[in-house]
């Protein structure tokens, strides 16, 4: 018999296409979340899992930055994703939470990857039930404000992220908004870097002043929206004037120097049939994060 010699093998299928994923050791567990029904613009979210994962299965895990492969020095593990509640949006949140708990029980870090903003709503409440609401702090990164109670009938739309938030955490930031309600901009400006204020101001000065207005433990949700269009055209609701990719990974470098990272995760990609780039933004962004959280040098 004549052996063949294997000349190229396909990453498996999980976030980063790590061949030997191995849970007991990780220190992040990654749970694909493919439910877009609390949307209120343009549905697609819940492709974004999958395109997240496919496109960073091509990354370079040797990352010249940090010097390293992330992969491998922090251990990451993707699990099965979770099967959402058609049904209801409250439920599915439900479920979020659960298995967000599960996560956390088990000593690892949660990084979520929707789907709609709406299911952030259970990864934080689960990090308020196991660690309080009073300690941490919940960064949030969005074009929108997301603070509404209710809105279309729901408490557990995407635009009700923050209101939900803020019953499972007494601290909340949110950073590069530029489109809120007249509610929202009066009862919660004190707790918004917006993005017209954010203008002619570098990314460390922005990183200094979250910095001091939030808690040494941290959750952050990242709503892909909160990149300008001309580099994430794939989301659901797009706002002109957003960051750029190096402006948000210099800001999350920065805060992340000197706080302990919870949770994370990152929502509302709705791919654009063939166009990949803004897959493969968020894939590297996802990467370069848990860099800055783990490896502190």
């Amino acid at each position: 018999m004549i052996l063949m010699k294997l000349l190229h093998q396909m990453p498996p299928y999980n976030l980063f296409g790590i061949f030997d994923q191995d849970y007991g050791s990780a220190k992040v567990a990654v749970l694909p979340v493919p439910y877009d029904s609390a949307t209120t613009y343009k549905s697609g979210a819940r492709e974004g899992p999958h395109a997240v994962i496919d496109a960073s299965r091509n990354i370079e895990l040797f990352n010249e930055e940090l010097g390293a492969d992330v992969s491998k020095e922090v251990g990451i593990y993707t699990l099965d994703e979770l099967e959402p509640s058609i049904d209801s949006p409250g439920e599915t949140v439900n479920r979020v939470a659960k298995e967000a708990g599960i996560v956390l029980n088990d000593g690892k870090m949660p990084l979520l990857i929707g789907g709609d903003h709406s299911i952030a709503m259970g990864a934080i409440r689960a990090v308020g039930d196991k660690y309080g609401k009073d300690a941490f702090s919940v960064i949030h990164f969005d074009a929108h404000s997301d603070s509404r109670d209710e809105y279309m009938g729901s408490k557990y739309c995407h635009a009700c992220v923050m209101a939900r938030a803020r019953e499972s955490c007494s601290s909340c930031m949110s950073v590069g908004v530029r489109s809120t309600d007249e509610d929202g901009f009066s009862r919660f400006k004190d707790e918004t870097i917006y993005r017209k204020d954010m203008h002619g101001k570098t990314p460390s000065q922005v990183a200094a002043d979250i910095y001091k207005r939030t808690r040494p433990k941290v959750y952050i949700t990242i709503d892909v929206d909160v990149l300008d269009p001309s580099i994430m055209p794939s989301t659901g609701t797009p706002e002109p004037d957003g960051l750029g990719f190096y402006e948000l990974a210099s800001i999350l470098k920065e805060v992340l120097a000197g706080k302990e990272l919870l949770g994370l995760d990152f929502c509302e990609l709705s791919p654009i049939g063939g166009l990949v780039a803004p897959n493969y933004t968020i894939a590297k962004l996802i990467y370069l994060t848990l860099g800055y959280a783990f490896l502190k040098r």
